[in-house]
């Protein structure tokens, strides 16, 4: 086994700058190795004079940090949190209307969540600048304590409309939504997630309480839509693409729920090279999903009118390589 100098000496090359000592300028020394990489699936100015909103997302990541090993294996030098960084910059600089979320599990799979318990996670995911995610069953394999613990370094939104953290220390740090202002759309964020009872063992969640999300996602969704005004909708979802263990999945909350623009999953490790998209009359929902570890950056690019209707929405799956390879939808 490794002690824990040699596993830092070892693959913690950025360790340092990330997340212990100096970590912005760590991150700047990254992001000036790929500025400028093409990444976009489309035009960002649409013919209508309207606007674009440009939604990234990341599931199951599993405190993979640094890339996977060469070691001749299928995902053998791909992810990490630099190779990431790099590109979302780049996506960033091409359209400033950007928001980046996270559909949860971001807690364990390398020994950075042993060591660190998560502080190093949130760290990473805070100095890429992201905006919201959602908690999976193994965020909370740190316990309750460890999960309050990490929180302290998320400065971005936790969210979950299902779980109920009142009466614990995460009470007021955990919201079931929040609004974001991009240029001129409303952009809605919720989060749900999977039931915990008989998947995580209850002494690591005291106190939370876990609830359908499908009675709560029909009173969500129409009041962002109507009475917080919001453009766009956007589920942050760590259910499963098809579901768990009988349970509703994303597939069933986008068929069965009208009114979601986007539902960003996580869970299943489902990889979709591009978005399903479920019919509502004149709107349609979007269900995405890329996998896990990192491996690859969703892109969703939402074309509005000047009016605020979803007019376009182009996706990718972007392939998180030092080559930045990019699989786009047609």
């Amino acid at each position: 086994m490794l002690s824990r100098r040699d596993f830092l000496r070892r693959g913690g090359a950025g360790l340092a700058s990330l997340g212990l000592a100096g970590m912005g300028e760590g991150l700047a020394g990254w992001l000036s190795e790929a500025r400028g990489a093409p990444a976009s699936p489309g035009s960002n100015r649409p013919a209508d004079g309207g606007s674009i909103v440009t939604i990234l997302h990341t599931n199951d990541v599993h405190s993979r940090i640094d890339p996977f090993p060469e070691d001749g294996s299928r995902n053998a030098g791909k992810a990490g949190a630099a190779r990431r960084a790099a590109l979302i910059e780049s996506i960033r600089a091409e359209n400033p209307h950007t928001l980046l979320v996270d559909a949860g599990d971001v807690f364990q799979g390398t020994p950075y969540f042993n060591l660190f318990r998560g502080e190093l996670d949130f760290k990473v995911m805070s100095a890429l600048g992201y905006d919201a995610m959602t908690i999976g069953n193994h965020d909370f394999d740190g316990g309750l304590d460890g999960l309050t613990q990490a929180a302290r370094f998320a400065k971005f939104d936790l969210l979950s409309a299902n779980y109920d953290f009142s009466g614990t220390p995460l009470g007021a740090r955990v919201k079931p939504y929040v609004v974001r202002q991009v240029g001129t759309t409303r952009v809605g964020l919720f989060g749900i997630g999977v039931e915990l009872e008989g998947l995580v063992s209850e002494k690591l969640w005291p106190g939370v309480g876990c609830a359908d999300p499908v009675p709560i996602t029909e009173t969500i969704v129409p009041k962002l839509r109507h009475e917080e005004g919001c453009a766009l909708v956007i589920c942050l979802s760590h259910r499963g693409y098809k579901g768990y263990a009988g349970q509703p999945g994303d597939q069933d909350l986008a068929q069965g729920i009208a009114g979601i623009d986007l539902i960003v999953g996580g869970h299943s490790h489902t990889f979709l090279e591009e978005p399903e998209r479920f019919p509502h009359g004149g709107r349609e929902t979007l269900v995405f999903q890329v996998g896990w570890g990192g491996i690859y950056l969703g892109r969703v690019d939402f074309h509005l009118s000047p009016t605020g209707e979803v007019t376009e929405a182009r996706a990718a799956a972007l392939e998180v390589t030092s080559e930045r390879r990019e699989r786009a939808s047609a």
